[in-house]
């Protein structure tokens, strides 16, 4: 009867720090799942803002010389993201210039004002992607320090112990409710269980430089534009700047 009791005990016991654990654990395990999820939208950002307006100016400037020649004016050593793949491909242009629309009197000053429109376009996807990245080293800052605290309150080893210690006299006796573990097995438990905190965020996005504003250099631009312009094929003009 008393050892009944005294399993009946040892049980509860160990179903309560068990839930308690498994509880605080799950709403780290969600902040870590919202955190992959922020991190992958902004990979996606990326993707479709920043990385769309770049490839637009690469296919209007279109000569690699005068790419550099911009790009160091807007205080880049080197274009991001290029390829020159991005300069012949009739399929890729046709994708990226599809709606939209330039505005000007003339083919020429329909040309300047779109590159500039989506140098503007470029420089304030930049700001808001550093933004976000801030926010994302704040928000792992946030989730390390939780998982911190977790295991300073919840010391793995500890819990493990003092459960396989419960309902017998030795400390690795065998049997389900002593979780029937030798010690090097709940080491390697305790590796496998332990929640760790995400990597640093430029080690899962890459950073990007602030671009200098269009209206401090535009008057440097524009020289490289107008040479860019003259190498624009006419066929290829008509549909960049409708």
């Amino acid at each position: 009867m008393n050892q009944d009791i005294d399993q009946m005990l040892s049980f509860e016991v160990k179903k309560e720090i068990a839930d308690r654990y498994f509880s605080f654990r799950k709403l780290i395990e969600e902040d870590l799942r919202e955190f992959d999820n922020q991190v992958a939208n902004s990979l996606l950002r990326l993707e479709q803002k920043i990385g769309f307006d770049l490839v637009r100016l690469y296919i209007l400037l279109r000569d690699e010389k005068l790419i550099h020649e911009f790009f160091n004016e807007a205080g880049l050593k080197e274009p991001l993201f290029f390829d020159p793949y991005f300069l012949e491909s009739p399929t890729i242009r046709k994708r990226l210039f599809k709606g939209l629309m330039a505005h000007g009197l003339t083919r020429h000053s329909r040309f300047t004002n779109m590159v500039m429109d989506i140098y503007n376009s470029l420089a304030r996807n930049i700001d808001e992607y550093n933004r976000n990245l801030e926010e994302l080293n704040e928000e792992r800052e946030t989730i390390a320090e939780e998982i911190k605290l977790f295991y300073r309150n919840n010391d793995l080893g500890t819990i493990m112990g003092f459960l396989r210690g419960l309902g017998g006299a030795g400390p690795y006796k065998a049997g389900a409710m002593e979780g029937g573990l030798v010690p090097e097995t709940g080491a390697t438990l305790e590796q496998k269980m332990r929640v760790k905190p995400p990597p640093p965020v430029e080690e899962l996005l890459p950073v990007l430089p602030q671009i200098r504003p269009a209206r401090q250099i535009k008057n440097r631009l524009k020289p490289i534009i107008d040479r860019a312009y003259e190498l624009q094929g006419q066929p290829e003009m008509r549909d960049l700047v409708r």
